[in-house]
């Protein structure tokens, strides 16, 4: 009985769905500095990164990993690079940093409807990510 409970539990955790990232940890954004390694991190492995539920600012900077896919229910909200708050500035080195991660349709739509010229945040379902934007649509 031992050795079957322990062989379920080495099963459970070699699950293919528990070796896959996720976004949910990182969903509310920050410094690029805790981004970027995740980023470079998965593109470097080739394991799949799942973006799920809410993922705002640059939480979006894990569209640029290769391996990325989008769960039905996420919601990515995007806006200019810079800060949040009373003393918050836009800075173009962020923004353009932010817009490099995204494939080219994405980076046209969100450019071309001012979403990275204000602070402000835009939405866009998962939905189109996937049917407009080309994204991937994470397995079940």
């Amino acid at each position: 009985m031992k050795k079957i409970v322990a062989l379920l539990w080495m099963l459970l955790i070699a699950s293919p769905a528990m070796a896959d990232g996720s976004s949910v940890p990182f969903a509310m954004g920050g410094r690029f500095s805790r981004f970027d390694p995740v980023v470079a991190q998965y593109n470097a492995s080739g394991e799949l990164f799942r973006i799920q539920g809410h993922c705002q600012s640059a939480c979006t900077l894990f569209l640029a990993i290769r391996n990325v896919c989008i769960e039905r229910n996420a919601t990515l909200l995007f806006h200019a690079g810079g800060g949040h708050g009373q003393w918050a500035e836009i800075s173009a080195t962020a923004t353009n940093h932010m817009l490099a991660a995204y494939n080219a349709a994405l980076r046209n739509y969100v450019t071309a409807h001012h979403y990275m010229d204000t602070l402000e945040f835009h939405s866009i379902s998962a939905r189109d990510m996937i049917s407009k934007f080309g994204y991937r649509a994470c397995p079940k």
